[in-house]
């Protein structure tokens, strides 16, 4: 990933859909924003404590900083449903809930619309199709990720946009890397197709099941960048729900101009 200069706020972009001017796309850092500890200091989430006021001013501050017209926010729930914006009907973008159903992941082939999620240890996943402009934004917890939350969203974008998978590239952004995606329990929460990704006895690689997802649903792995910047590591730069616990909740945007 490429890290902009950390002059107003932090963002990382990735590299391959640097290289389309259409698309507008930030992992932004928790630095630079007003929120006051645990929140300090970018966070976007009005879920988890913060004082409202502080949340739409850093909500604010990212608008401005990628131009958007608009941001569109869902109502995460470490759930698997997928929702297709194709309405242009008008959303007031500050709101806590620019969709007003409750989703893990959005996708749209329409201008100025913004896709964000809200992210602490969790994997940002941006998608984005060239050739049928449409972009889609995933928030894959662990829980979505076992039921292949990703994949689910590779097809909506077929269902919804005729996009081939072929074409589609994807980033994976920062969260629980595998040096510290403990689950000491993941006998009962953990289905047992998924215990070659176990690194060492109790940690788990969802990097590395993200991407065997994407690729299992089309995406070329030469499309798929992953990376690899683990959130609990970096508190510096990153909100982490494992690390902190009662902390923020940093923002994965992507946008079609």
């Amino acid at each position: 990933m490429t890290r902009s200069p950390d002059n107003g706020l932090s963002f990382f972009q990735f590299d391959q859909m640097l290289e389309h001017p259409q698309l507008r796309h930030a992992v932004f850092t928790r630095r630079n924003g007003c929120s006051s500890p645990p929140f300090s200091s970018l966070n976007t989430s009005f879920g988890v404590g913060d004082d409202p006021e502080h949340v739409k001013r850093n909500r604010q501050a990212i608008q401005s900083s990628l131009k958007a017209r608009q941001m569109v926010f869902a109502r995460q729930v470490h759930g698997v449903d997928v929702q297709v914006i194709t309405s242009e009907k008008s959303e007031n973008p500050m709101q806590a809930d620019s969709v007003p159903s409750v989703v893990d992941a959005m996708a749209t082939n329409l201008r100025h619309r913004f896709l964000t999620v809200q992210v602490a240890d969790c994997q940002p996943v941006l998608l984005y199709d060239p050739h049928r402009k449409a972009v889609a934004n995933v928030h894959a917890g662990w829980r979505g990720s076992i039921r292949n939350i990703v994949g689910r969203t590779v097809q909506a974008m077929q269902e919804a946009f005729q996009s081939d998978p072929g074409d589609i590239i994807a980033g994976v952004g920062p969260s629980l890397g595998p040096c510290c995606a403990e689950f000491r329990h993941y006998r009962r929460e953990i289905p047992q197709r998924f215990w070659r990704y176990k690194d060492g006895d109790h940690h788990f690689d969802f990097w590395a099941i993200s991407r065997d997802q994407l690729v299992a649903a089309g995406v070329g792995s030469e499309n798929i960048q992953v990376s690899g910047i683990c959130t609990r590591c970096h508190p510096e730069l990153f909100f982490s729900y494992r690390g902190e616990g009662i902390t923020g909740r940093f923002a994965a945007v992507i946008g079609l101009t």
